[in-house]
């Protein structure tokens, strides 16, 4: 399909959506990168600190205070694999690495916002925050009804200064407000929890005709709850009756198998 999801259990939200043949919704950071040649620089976290302002620098350059921060460079499949506190120089250079940057150390919320933008401007937000666990795993997400003033004063006069020309989705990591990851596109993870069909029917429209359709007067908070099992077990996914029992209950819009039953673990 046009949309172009690469995980099959989120293929659901799509189904039977009018999306023209040579009208390419991207779902992946790969796909977005080579759909949009001119923006895909925000994909260097370097250059996304560098946008703010922010002391940064590549490995090999020693930073001037502690803490920072550290992490790849680029980093288009695994997200924060091989990120760091660094507190002090025995630590910076303990663990130096090729393809890695220091950056400002922020503090405060941490936020996933999708914005849907036409022209660089900013048309739609919706914010989502994550309940974590250890080991960077997270327990269950919360999609906010609630806007966010001060992300989306201070995204969206990012976007009008660095991304004038784009019209898509977009993707922002923040802490504190600020930015630390960007993508060209959106979370496809919740589109049920944005308002469902109608949802996606704007974002169709979004890239078939350039311009942002959406009544959302109606949104309200949800919630996306992560179920874990065992390391090393070969599990099945559960029957369809089954998960067709689940979604018919009250308030619950869909259900996600996310594992490959013909996979082995490993």
């Amino acid at each position: 399909m046009p949309i172009c999801e690469g995980d099959p259990w989120r293929e659901q939200y799509f189904e039977g959506v009018d999306c023209p043949e040579d009208v390419n919704v991207p779902t992946e950071d790969g796909d977005a990168w080579l759909w949009y040649p001119e923006y895909k620089w925000i994909y260097n976290k370097l250059a996304i600190s560098e946008s703010q302002g922010f002391a940064c620098g590549p490995h090999g350059i020693e930073p001037p205070s502690f803490p920072v921060f550290s992490k790849p460079v680029f980093n288009m499949r695994g997200m924060g694999t091989g990120s760091r506190v660094m507190r002090n120089l025995t630590d910076y250079k303990t663990h130096q690495k090729p393809g890695h940057f220091w950056t400002t150390l922020l503090e405060g919320e941490h936020v996933s916002t999708d914005v849907a933008v036409v022209d660089g401007e900013a048309k739609w937000w919706r914010h989502t925050i994550g309940e974590p666990l250890k080991g960077g795993m997270f327990d269950y997400w919360t999609v906010l009804a609630d806007s966010k003033p001060e992300i989306e004063e201070y995204c969206g006069a990012w976007l009008r200064k660095n991304l004038a020309g784009y019209t898509g989705m977009a993707n922002f990591e923040t802490i504190g407000a600020r930015i630390i990851e960007a993508h060209l596109r959106f979370a496809d993870q919740w589109p049920d929890l944005y308002g469902g069909r109608p949802w996606v029917d704007a974002l169709v429209g979004l890239y078939r005709d350039g311009v942002w359709r959406y009544d959302d007067s109606g949104r309200r908070e949800g919630y996306s709850v992560v179920l874990f099992g065992a390391h090393n077990i070969q599990y099945h996914h559960p029957p369809q009756d089954l998960i067709d029992d689940i979604r018919a209950m009250p308030d619950v819009t869909s259900v996600q198998v996310t594992f490959h039953e013909d996979r082995p673990p490993s």
